[in-house]
């Protein structure tokens, strides 16, 4: 191996070999993917090793580091996607390393194209907080479970209980190890990620449109309650989940209830995007409304109230005040940078403002409509060579993708969701200092869903901590003091500081 693994990845490593099926966590940059490579190397002796990732440009991101990292004989090491014929795919698990996606490994399961899943030694699950649900690693890990070692790799494995012990238990793992920024022998490798928050406030004319879909909102919410379907308005997983409530429902009234829950839906992303995002994406949306045929946006579209909050939108020129804020950081500050968009709409028209400013600026979205692979692959090629320094990217870019280490971080808005923040944020630092700028608009969703993404952190911290086994008390041959751990009740570690 051409690297020498740092104290820490050792340790970790050596765990696995004693407690078996492990999720890893630390925080980005910190070379989780060298401690699965120590385990391929090991555990190659013993039989096949998978290493899944939930991309194919991931996949392809981690065979070429580990060619290079380890230099292997390459006869052993194959890829496998589903790009690959199945005809030819069959011959490609008779390799001892293979790079995968867990898509296709599924599939291959099920039609017995991978033949003998029973000589599998050792999988690693990368991005491993996907395990849940139908996700394509709960089956693999089901097939695998009797005879493969099983490592689990992630920065943020979730910010609740139940969503972190449902990830253990549908990868088989019970034992966690876990590593802050602040523990001592990871500080040092550890680059500052300074956070900024700038906040602003709507304007005049957005905050009247704000509070005319208010008003809507109210009023068609009243209307579910008094079908028996109070809305939970603030809870946007509620929410979605009542729509199965309603669905479930035996009486004739939740038709009606329908067409109400529709309204409100459509009112409740408008009003996201009128505090979140501004005012051309709400343009952009009510022209796709007008073109639905179904009756409850027909509905909408004739109240009085929508017909006033259009009228106002017809008439303002004024722009989200982000917009302007975002334009003067950039140029204040030149460095490589990713910003992040909730929408693809925003994304387009905030990487049109960049260009039309000056500064050099490429979208990067995710494989959908008119945006290809090929495009993909090209932006993210021309921004590692600094073709162009701002980034402009919607969710597909942050995680799965091999995208460069940057000078800054924007988040237009903040998201409520602490691996989403977690994965974005991971994009700085992880070479030298870098910078997090968060765009909150006052009085809007954006506190919200900051301060929920914030708690959400916490709260995955202080899970993991009961999880992970105390560290073995090691001697200290400088005499310097130890460093103090707080602990809790149960005299285990706590994690205030893990990223």
């Amino acid at each position: 191996m051409k690297i020498e693994p740092r104290e820490y990845q050792k340790e970790i490593f050596e765990e696995i070999l004693r407690s078996g099926n492990t999720l890893v966590v630390l925080p980005t940059g910190l070379g989780k993917t060298l401690i699965a490579f120590l385990l391929i190397e090991q555990k190659m002796k013993d039989g096949k090793c998978l290493f899944l990732a939930p991309t194919k440009p991931l996949v392809k991101q981690h065979l070429a580091s580990f060619l290079d990292i380890c230099e292997p004989n390459q006869e052993i090491v194959t890829i496998v996607t589903g790009e690959i014929p199945k005809k030819n795919r069959a011959i490609l698990y008779e390799k001892q390393v293979i790079f995968s996606t867990p898509q296709t490994i599924k599939n291959d399961l099920k039609t017995g194209t991978f033949k003998q899943p029973d000589s599998v030694a050792l999988c690693i699950f990368d991005e491993a907080h996907r395990a849940i649900g139908n996700y394509a690693y709960t089956f693999v890990a089901e097939s695998l479970k009797e005879t493969a070692l099983i490592v689990g790799l992630t920065a943020s494995p979730g910010g609740n209980n139940e969503r972190i012990k449902k990830t253990l238990g549908n990868l088989y793992i019970q034992n966690v190890q876990i590593r802050s920024k602040n523990d001592s022998d990871v500080a040092p490798y550890v680059k500052d990620i300074k956070i900024n928050w700038i906040e602003t406030e709507l304007t005049p004319d957005l905050m009247e449109i704000k509070n005319h879909l208010g008003a809507l909102i109210g009023e068609n919410a009243r209307k579910l309650a008094s079908f028996g379907f109070p809305p939970p308005l603030k809870s946007k997983r509620l929410f979605m989940a009542l729509r199965q409530r309603i669905l479930n429902h035996s009486s004739n009234a939740k038709y009606a209830a329908l067409v109400i829950y529709g309204m409100l839906l459509n009112l409740l992303h408008m009003q996201e995007l009128v505090e979140t995002q501004g005012p051309e994406v709400l343009r952009i949306y009510i022209e796709k409304l007008k073109q639905k045929e179904t009756k409850g946006a027909k509905i909408l579209l004739k109240k009085p109230g929508f017909a006033a909050m259009e009228a106002i939108l017809a008439r303002s020129s004024e722009e989200h005040p982000k917009l302007p804020i975002l334009l003067n950081l950039l140029k204040a500050n030149p460095g490589k940078t990713i910003v992040f968009a909730q929408y693809r709409d925003q994304v387009a028209l905030i990487e049109a403002a960049l260009n039309k400013e000056g500064i050099p600026s490429r979208i990067f979205l995710g494989r959908k409509g008119e945006y290809t692979k090929k495009e993909q692959e090209e932006t993210l090629a021309q921004f590692r060579e600094d073709k162009f320094r701002v980034l402009v990217a919607s969710t597909i870019g942050e995680e799965g993708l091999d995208i460069p280490a940057v000078d800054n971080v924007v988040f237009y808005e903040p998201t409520p969701s602490e691996i989403r923040s977690i994965q974005r944020r991971g994009r700085a630092g992880r070479f030298k200092e870098g910078h997090v700028y968060i765009l909150i608009t006052k009085g809007t969703r954006d506190e919200y869903f900051y301060w929920a993404s914030v708690n959400r952190e916490k709260r995955m911290k202080n899970i993991l901590g009961r999880m992970q086994k105390p560290k073995s008390v090691k001697t200290n041959p400088t005499n310097e003091p130890q460093k103090k751990v707080r602990t809790d009740k149960t005299g285990q570690s706590t994690l205030d500081s893990f990223l």
